[in-house]
C-alpha cells in the first residue's frame, strides 16, 4: 500500500512513518523538513500549497493526514492556515486525486472541559481555546467530504508521549531529572489520560485499512490522577524531585498571565485543560479496529523520560516541530530553583 504521511517528518509523523514501513507499507513524507532518516522518500512542501499536495498525492492510496500547528505556537492565524486551509487542501487533492482513504488525526482539545467522563465518539465538542476550535473545523471539513463521497476516518488522540517527545512535556522532564519539585493543580485528582506514539501509530494504521468513514478516541486503557501518574515519574527517577499541589485557581491565573506575556512557555489550551478531567471511551477502537493499547499512562510517562535522559544533551535543533524540540524555561528556571 502506498501512503503519504502528511508531517512525516515531525514528532508523531516520524514515528507513524516508521511503523508503516516496518510493517512493510511503501511510504512518501510530506512536510516542510525531510525527515531524519534522508534515504525515506521525501516531499518538501507545505499543505497550505494546494498545487503542492496535488502533486504528492498523485498515485497513492491512502493520506496520513497529521500536519498541525500546535498550541505551543499560540499563533491564532497559523491554527486557520495550517489546521483548516491546509486540512481542506489535503481533502480536496485526495478527492482529485482519487485517494482510497484518508485517515485524519485530530485532538482531544475539541472537547475543551467535558460535562461528563467517559468522552466517547459521540459526546458533543467544545473546544475553549483557538487550536481545539480550529482541529474541531477540521473534523468538519472532513464530514463535508465523506458527505462528498471521500473516505475519511478521524483519530483523535488524547495527550501523546513516547520516545522523542518533547515540548511542554521537557520542562517536566528537566524538573525530575534535576530533582526539583513537579507541580499539580489542587490534590491533583483530576482523571488525565495520556497515550502512547506507538499505540497511536498502530491505531491510524488499523484506520487506514478499514474501509468506510469512522471516528476513534484513542488514549491508553491504565490511567489514573494527574498526581498518581507523576507520582510513578518521580518514584522511578529517585531524583528527589516530588510532587507538589498548587492552589488551583492562583496558579491557573499565573500560568495565564504569564503564558500571555511568553515568559513561561504556556498556552491557553495549558492552563484551562491541565487541571481538568478527561478520559477517553477507547472501546469503539478495541473493537472495530482489533486495536489494544500496549502502555499505561505509568508507563508512557516513564517511556518518554527516559528517551530524554538518553538524549539530553542533543535535543532540539534546526527543522524540528514543537513537540520535538524542547520548550524554553524562561521564568520557570527561577521556580525550578526554589526550595518546595
Amino acid at each position: 500500500m502506498k501512503l503519504v504521511i502528511t508531517g512525516g517528518a515531525g514528532y508523531f509523523g516520524s514515528v507513524l512513518t516508521d511503523r508503516a514501513r516496518a510493517q512493510g507499507h511503501d511510504v512518501l513524507v510530506f512536510d516542510l523538513n525531510p525527515p531524519e532518516d534522508r534515504s525515506i522518500e521525501h516531499v518538501i512542501g507545505d499543505v497550505r500549497d494546494i498545487d503542492a499536495v496535488r502533486a504528492a498525492l498523485q498515485g497513492v492510496d491512502v493520506v496520513l493526514h497529521n500536519v498541525a500547528q500546535v498550541p505551543l505556537a499560540k499563533d491564532r492565524e497559523l491554527f486557520w492556515s495550517v489546521n483548516v486551509v491546509g486540512t481542506a487542501n489535503v481533502l480536496l487533492a485526495a478527492r482529485d486525486a482519487c485517494v482510497s482513504k484518508v485517515v485524519h488525526t485530530s485532538s482531544s482539545a475539541i472537547f475543551g472541559i467535558p460535562d461528563s467522563n467517559p468522552v466517547d465518539e459521540s459526546t458533543r465538542p467544545r473546544p475553549l481555546e483557538a487550536y481545539g476550535t480550529a482541529k474541531l473545523e477540521a473534523e468538519f471539513l472532513c464530514h463535508d467530504a465523506v458527505a462528498a463521497g471521500l473516505d475519511v476516518s478521524i483519530v483523535r488522540p488524547r495527550t501523546v508521549l513516547g520516545h522523542g517527545r518533547l515540548g511542554i512535556m521537557a520542562i517536566l522532564f528537566e524538573f525530575v531529572a534535576d530533582g526539583a519539585p513537579v507541580f499539580v493543580m489542587g490534590k491533583g485528582d483530576n482523571t488525565y489520560q495520556f497515550v502512547h506514539a506507538e499505540d497511536l501509530a498502530e491505531a491510524c494504521l488499523r484506520a487506514a485499512q478499514r474501509p468506510g468513514a469512522a471516528t476513534y478516541n484513542i488514549g491508553c486503557r491504565d490511567f489514573g490522577t494527574m498526581r498518581e501518574t507523576l507520582q510513578a515519574l518521580v518514584d522511578h527517577a529517585q531524583t528527589g524531585s516530588h510532587v507538589v499541589g498548587l492552589p488551583s485557581k492562583p496558579a491557573q491565573m499565573a500560568m495565564k498571565v504569564l503564558g500571555r506575556s511568553s515568559l513561561v512557555p504556556f498556552a491557553p489550551y495549558h492552563w484551562l485543560l491541565y487541571g481538568e478531567s478527561l478520559w477517553f471511551d477507547v472501546s469503539k477502537a478495541e473493537g472495530e479496529l482489533e486495536w489494544e493499547p500496549t502502555h499505561s499512562n505509568a508507563s508512557a510517562v516513564i517511556d518518554s523520560y527516559e528517551w530524554f535522559l538518553r538524549n539530553r544533551t542533543t535535543l532540539g535543533g534546526a527543522g524540528k516541530s514543537h513537540h520535538q524540540s524542547p520548550a524554553k524555561l524562561g521564568l520557570l528556571a527561577v521556580v525550578k530553583r526554589l526550595p518546595v
